[in-house]
């Protein structure tokens, strides 16, 4: 009875559980994020390639 007790008070693994719900959260945020900025981001790097192959600043 005392292991059921002591297993019901401990909380370690639900407080890490929720922080790993928290870090994927954020994690598929990010990644939206990053497709959604996708090909704004290639056309500033093709741009600044072309520049830079051309030597113009």
């Amino acid at each position: 009875m005392k292991f059921l007790a002591k297993l019901r008070r401990n909380e370690k693994g639900a407080t890490a559980i929720e922080y790993g719900l928290i870090a994927a959260l954020i994690a598929v945020a990010a990644i939206a994020a990053m497709q959604g900025m996708g090909s704004q981001l290639v056309s500033t790097f093709s741009k600044t390639s072309s520049a830079m192959s051309k030597g113009v600043a």
